[in-house]
């Protein structure tokens, strides 16, 4: 298996250094100037995780001048943003899939563009074809959203003139609240106990929290009362006042519950349709992209800023325990080979459950905050199967183009089992007796529809992300023959919309709660690295009492998804969890 460095050495072309970013340059490009080992040496930061929020967290310190180490436990960087080669010749983003709500200022910051990123913007959203008897077009029908608004409305249109009317609308109020939400993803959580303690210095510190406050306030005007329905209640109560086709309720429904172990029912799920739809892709509010050579070449591109500043960073250096003094202050890492690594802070782009139960020595942290950090939720819906085809799906509802080339249909997401709210509902409910969904809810995308540099010619990579798969089976085990089992009923389910897919099938990687959780160290298999609930959001993520990317160990610091605002290919984690170190490196080095 290449690493990701190798496959994405296209997007590197431009680098100075003049050389492919293979995992063995990661180890050694930054040594450069100097003749000492690495790992002798002494930092301001050392990084846990090269995710990209670690990443990121690392080219920020770097760039303000703090000598900066990352070690990754993998061959290869990224964390869940990877590329990875599993059946040759096709080349998957493994884990995370598309690109839409990294943060514009890191884009800009980092020079993401000249360090070789380069996202192909999806014209259409999303493709439901229904399964149903052949209508007037000989054929069923299905329902094509996208940026073009007069084909969008006519696509509605087919099920109901109201909602046509309705959806531009829609689309507004969502837009505008997503937009507001902009300034506090880009800063620090206020933290309401030490503003309300009045002391000045805690005051100071909060100021920066408090402008985005306001700012979002303002922002929403008079959107406040809507945007709070939104995040408190059910998102189907939303969308029910909104439209009323079926088909086009359901296709929405789903950024409500994309990851999540929620239904459209669930108080609150209308935050996690939000958080889908806050991006922004080369200006285009709302957009979404694919990555040329995959997702692992985002990290690529973040890492190349990173060394460009100075930064070192390590593969297959896993980390044992983070070391802390009498003083109870962070003072370097323990590799499993027994290495111990100084620094003068640690940063964990872990999940909070492995950064405070697993690494942080017993006894360290108080016991009240021990049994807050094992309170989060991580259950997860999602079973990733990505698939390597040698031709493209063949829908009944809308069939290919004569040359077979893709359609606008291939290069959105496609929504399968979605003809209905029921149907999520349907399969969640199965999920949470302990059963594998009898028609599991199914977003496909086909990143090759665009970007022609990750399959072999005329044959596609498709990715799978399906729910409602729980971690632990009734009566089964999550081995060969169960992921095997469960990947037939979706690969059936696809068969039923798109006949013949299942011939065009040239192999799979299934990797259900227990694999995400296995490689990409995603606690119980969630994505978000903790779930996107209100109790788990702003000033209570990941727990209340440690939500300012500082913990009880003075110098430790969360910069992964498990911080706010958490999940995604976002970096924010990544870069507030930045700022606020440097603040504190600074203080130190007045000492």
């Amino acid at each position: 298996m290449l690493g990701i460095s190798q496959r994405v050495s296209w997007s590197l072309k431009s680098s100075s250094v003049g050389r492919k970013l293979t995992s063995r340059y990661l180890s050694t490009t930054s040594q450069l100037n100097t003749q000492r080992d690495p790992l002798c040496q002494e930092y301001d930061a050392i990084i846990v995780g090269a995710g990209h929020n670690g990443l990121i967290t690392a080219a920020y310190l770097q760039k303000a001048g703090f000598k900066t180490l990352v070690l990754e436990r993998r061959h290869l960087i990224g964390g869940a943003a990877v590329t990875e080669e599993i059946i040759p010749g096709y080349k998957f983003s493994r884990c995370s899939y598309v690109l839409s709500l990294l943060r514009p200022t890191i884009y800009k910051d980092l020079e993401l563009k000249k360090h070789g990123l380069k996202v192909y913007i999806r014209d259409s959203h999303s493709f439901t074809p229904l399964l149903e008897e052949p209508g007037p077009s000989g054929r069923p029908r299905s329902l094509l959203l996208g940026r073009n608004e007069q084909e969008t409305c006519r696509q509605i249109a087919q099920f109901s003139k109201r909602d046509a009317e309705m959806y531009i609308k829609y689309e507004e109020k969502m837009g505008a609240m997503a937009e507001a939400l902009g300034p506090l993803l880009d800063s620090p959580p206020l933290d309401v106990t030490a503003v309300a303690g009045g002391r000045a210095r805690d005051i100071i510190n909060n100021l920066g929290a408090l402008k985005s406050v306001v700012k979002a306030g303002g922002m929403l005007g008079k959107n406040i009362a809507p945007f709070y329905e939104l995040l408190t209640a059910p998102m189907i109560k939303i969308l029910d006042r909104w439209f009323e086709s079926e088909p086009l309720k359901a296709t929405l429904a789903t950024d409500s519950v994309i990851g999540a172990m929620v239904t459209p029912d669930t108080p609150g799920s209308g935050y996690v349709l939000l958080h889908h739809v806050m991006g922004e892709i080369e200006g285009i509010k709302g957009g979404w992209g694919y990555v040329e050579g995959g997702m692992g070449a985002v990290s690529a591109s973040i890492a190349k800023a990173a060394m460009e500043h100075g930064a070192t960073i390590l593969t297959e250096k896993p980390v044992s325990s983070i070391m802390v003094n009498g003083s109870n202050d962070a003072c370097g890492v323990v590799l499993e080979d027994g290495t111990e690594v100084r620094s003068k802070t640690v940063f964990s782009n872990a999940t909070p459950q492995v950064t405070y139960l697993k690494l942080v020595p017993p006894g360290v942290l108080p016991q009240e905050f021990v049994e807050e950090i094992a309170s989060v939720d991580y259950k997860s819906p999602v079973t990733k199967i990505n698939v390597a085809v040698d031709r493209l799906p063949n829908f009944t509802a809308l069939p290919n183009n004569r040359d077979n080339t893709p359609g606008p249909h291939h290069t959105c997401t496609i929504h399968l089992n979605c003809e209905a709210t029921s149907l999520i509902n349907e399969a969640y409910d199965d999920a949470m007796n302990g059963k594998l969904p009898e028609k599991p809810m199914i977003e496909m995308c086909i990143p090759s529809s665009l970007d022609p540099t990750i399959a072999p010619e005329g044959c596609h990579v498709l990715s799978l992300f399906t729910q409602y798969t729980p971690y632990t089976l009734k009566g089964l085990e999550w081995n060969d023959d169960t992921k095997n089992l469960y990947a037939d009923k979706v690969f059936d389910t696809i068969e039923s919309y798109a006949p013949g897919f299942k011939d065009s099938v040239v192999g799979r990687d299934i990797l259900p709660p227990p694999d995400l959780e296995r490689i990409f160290g995603l606690t119980g298999g969630n994505i978000f690295h903790g779930a996107m609930s209100l109790d788990q959001l702003y000033f209570t993520r990941p727990v209340t009492s440690s939500s300012s990317y500082r913990s009880p160990v003075k110098g430790l610091y969360l910069c992964g998804s498990g911080a706010h605002p958490g999940g995604g290919v976002m970096g924010a984690c990544g870069r507030n969890a930045a700022y606020v170190a440097q603040t504190d490196l600074k203080r130190m080095a007045k000492r």
